[in-house]
């Protein structure tokens, strides 16, 4: 049996409560100030270097080496590969949970959502375009925590609002792939996918590389590093 430590707790009956809640919040920032350092470091660096960097932090960061940047990209065979794979009860909770998400955002685009027009009194014409991005991006969350519902809650509003290409990041530490989520992804649409993660990942998707398009958009939930990166770009 793993036992886990309890957190510590602190009681503001205790004589000297303010002096370790004040120490905690320090330590608090003090790890805050070296994620958003690390970050902008991660980040300058794949603008500079690109596809070596991002190939280089992966090796690091992920146990994932590769030798080039194609190694890194999972092809559409090997989503479907995933898809078909899998037992058929999570198949049809795949395919049912894509189609109740994409019957929600096409209702949604009926609720001022789509371009109209019309005329007034005086004959003018008045209304609204409403256009989708090119390109945007999803990160999703790897190895530990997977989850194919964030593939499948970012892709497919996306494609319901008409995006026309959708670039998936994806984390798989030490070349471990989640089916579920490379599954989803085949369900979902996603053009193109990669075995990237963190700060490294989200700036490839923002300056782009000679091997990962650049987005107009960045959508899904990620760790510390993740959300500072997309903070930053």
């Amino acid at each position: 049996m793993n036992l886990i430590a309890a957190p510590a707790r602190l009681s503001t009956a205790d004589a000297d409560f303010e002096q370790k809640f004040k120490a905690r919040l320090h330590w608090s920032a003090e790890q805050d100030d070296a994620i958003e350092q690390r970050v902008k470091d991660i980040l300058a660096d794949v603008q500079a270097r690109g596809d070596a960097a991002v190939m280089e932090y992966t090796a690091r960061f992920d146990g994932l080496t590769a030798a080039s940047m194609t190694e890194l990209e999972l092809s559409a065979a090997e989503l479907k590969a995933a898809f078909d794979g899998l037992h058929s009860e999570q198949r049809d909770a795949l395919e049912q949970a894509a189609a109740r998400i994409r019957r929600y955002h096409e209702w949604q685009k009926t609720q001022g959502g789509e371009t109209a027009t019309y005329r007034d009194e005086d004959g003018t014409l008045l209304g609204q375009k409403v256009t989708p991005l090119d390109r945007v991006g999803i990160y999703v969350p790897g190895g530990k925590a997977a989850y194919p519902s964030s593939v499948l809650m970012n892709a497919i509003p996306a494609h319901v609002a008409g995006v026309g290409e959708i670039i998936m990041v994806v984390p798989t530490p030490k070349g471990e792939k989640n089916p579920l989520v490379l599954a989803a992804a085949h369900v979902a649409g996603v053009s193109r996918a990669f075995t990237l993660g963190g700060a490294q990942a989200v700036a490839a998707l923002a300056y782009g590389t000679a091997t990962v398009p650049k987005v107009d958009k960045i959508t899904g939930p990620g760790n510390a590093y993740v959300a500072s990166a997309k903070k930053h770009v």
